[in-house]
Parts: C-alpha cells; structure tokens; sequence
C-alpha cells in the first residue's frame, strides 16, 4: 500500500496535462483529469446548462467558455496538482463515455490538518440519475484511499436542497452555518457546512481500487 500510495502522489504532482492520467472508477461513471480534447463536450454540457448552473456558482466571466479560458483552466489545474493543493476531475458516463459534469478537490493541506475542500457539477440533463452520487462516493474514497487525507468539507447554498442531499447520501454531516460564506453569482451566500472523516462509517464497501487505470 505505501509503494502504491508514493507512487501515485509522484505521478499526480507530476502530471502534465496533455499525458496519461489517473482514471477514478465508480458504478456507472468514471472520475478523469481534464485534458484539452475534452473542451468541446465541455463546452456543450456547460453551454446548454447555463441557467441551471448560474445560480449556485461564481459569476461567470464574458469569456467563460472559450478555448483560451479552457487553457488557462488546464493550466491552472496541473500548477495545483504540482502543488499539491488541488486536483480536478471531470465526470464521464461509462456506457458511452459522455462528460456529466465534475468534481474538485481544492485546498489540499497536510500537515496536523490533513483535509481539503471539495466541490461539483452536474449538467442539467443528467440531473437526478444517480450519476454525482456515484461520482462524489468516488472521489471520498480517493480523498481517503489515495490522498490518505483525514477530513474532506464541502459547502452547500441553504436552498439548494439537491445538493444537501448528495452529500448526505455520500456520508458527509452537517456541522454548521457560515455567514456570508462565498460569492455566489455575484451575491456573498451564507452556506449550510459540511464534512465527512476517514474514520466515519461507510456504506460503500467495495473492494475496487480507486484507481484503476490510465489512459491517454
């Protein structure tokens, strides 16, 4: 496990964007980093789901969805993997290997703290099919498993009911109200905190390494 664990650190600070990458297997989806290839269907899911998406995160720049804030995305991706302070992934639909969506893990810290911070997306068509349970379960596992972090916290807009109920799905526990937390579409949002630990009970008890694969 240790020779396991070491290796996949080296290779995550080292990932460089366009070369092979980690593959997170859940049920019916699987967790990969971004790379430029996926800026079309990215750009689709996030284009079509815009009205959806607005409302629950930061505003979004006049140039959102270009190709050169998708490079500068990328880029900003691989400097935290480098860093060891984040890690990006998009969420894809094993059947057809269309991208749902995706997760972020962020604000890495190790030490006496040991935790990061995480957060997700979903396109609106692929809403309330089971697919960011499964992709959040994955991406806990990994936080414990992979990272062998001891703490990883989320926030959640108080109205968006959805969301609070993911993250209970996937064993996290409420543990309080911040004021004013983050800047929500322009508007400073009180959220609901969240939080779940490596000694926590699990019901996902699958033997399944979290990673299993790369792929180009």
């Amino acid at each position: 496990m240790d020779r396991w664990f070491n290796s996949m650190t080296s290779f995550l600070r080292n990932f460089p964007p366009a070369a092979s990458v980690p593959v997170l297997q859940g049920d019916r989806v699987y967790l990969r980093m971004p790379q430029f290839g996926d800026y079309a269907a990215w750009t689709a899911v996030r284009e079509e789901s815009r009205e959806f998406l607005e409302p629950w995160e930061p505003s979004w720049s006049s140039d959102a969805l270009t190709r050169a804030a998708f490079r500068r995305r990328l880029r900003r991706y691989a400097r935290e993997v480098r860093e060891d302070s984040g890690i990006a992934f998009f969420i894809f639909h094993k059947e057809d290997d269309a991208l749902l969506g995706g997760v972020t893990l962020s604000h890495i810290r190790r030490g006496v703290t040991q935790s990061c911070s995480v957060g997700y997306w979903i396109g609106e068509r692929h809403t309330r099919q089971g697919y960011m349970s499964d992709a959040l379960s994955t991406a806990v596992r990994f936080v414990f498993e992979g990272l062998r972090l001891h703490r990883l916290e989320a926030a959640c807009v108080p109205t968006n009911e959805p969301s609070k109920a993911v993250l209970r799905r996937c064993g996290f526990s409420e543990e309080g109200a911040a004021r004013e937390y983050l800047c929500i579409n322009g508007v400073w949002r009180d959220h609901i905190l969240f939080a779940t630990l490596s000694s926590d009970p699990r019901s996902d008890v699958s033997p399944r390494p979290v990673v299993l694969a790369r792929t180009a």
